[in-house]
């Protein structure tokens, strides 16, 4: 039977999300950068508020998209250009930078696939279970594609301010290591976290 999560952990998951959302509103580093950064974790917030009730999802998926909303917030806060203590050297994604834009992308991936996951299987989206993995990759790729395509658009609209929000620091192979890395990511949650998924939709029902 689908249960909603427990009220005390509505209240913990609402006061961190608000706590942080509140903290990174506080003199961004660019306002504009914050709000595009911000606003997925804010409508991922509403739509997980709507659905709660008739649609509850796994607490591991709750988790998951806590965790990439305060990496949302983060990055719009700073910019992720200028993150405190995520600038080093990674040859294959662009030397000496600031590297947390990459963890972005890495969750981008990481989190959408675990939720593309929940989706098919609940839904019974696909006759054969099988095609699952290959079809949660393909949906991850998707996403960080299209992401790519709306910094592309938000460049073109709003010229040298969107510069923050596009975060490429100068690396010519930013948009496909970004790709690359969401796609990675989408894979490493399949592998990490599949059996435990798999124990709580079992619980869910």
């Amino acid at each position: 039977m689908r249960q909603a999560p427990h009220p005390m952990t509505l209240i913990a998951y609402t006061a961190i999300f608000g706590l942080v959302l509140a903290w990174s509103a506080i003199e961004p580093f660019d306002r504009l950068t914050w709000a595009l950064e911000v606003a997925p974790a804010v409508i991922a917030f509403v739509v997980l508020a709507a659905t709660l009730r008739r649609f509850p999802l796994t607490p591991l998926l709750y988790f998951l998209i806590l965790v990439h909303a305060v990496i949302l917030m983060v990055g719009g806060h700073y910019t992720y250009a200028e993150v405190p203590g995520f600038r080093f050297d990674i040859g294959w994604l662009g030397g000496e930078r600031n590297q947390y834009d990459k963890l972005g992308h890495f969750a981008q991936g990481f989190v959408p696939a675990m939720v593309a996951r929940e989706l098919l299987l609940r839904l019974k989206v696909l006759a054969r279970p099988r095609w699952v993995a290959f079809l949660v990759l393909c949906i991850a790729l998707a996403v960080s594609a299209f992401y790519e395509l709306i910094e592309w658009w938000v460049a073109l609209m709003v010229g040298i301010d969107s510069e923050a929000f596009l975060g490429t620091q100068g690396f010519e192979w930013d948009t496909q290591s970004d790709m690359g890395l969401a796609l990675f990511g989408a894979a490493a949650a399949l592998a990490a976290l599949s059996r435990l998924h798999d124990r709580q939709l079992r619980k869910l029902g």
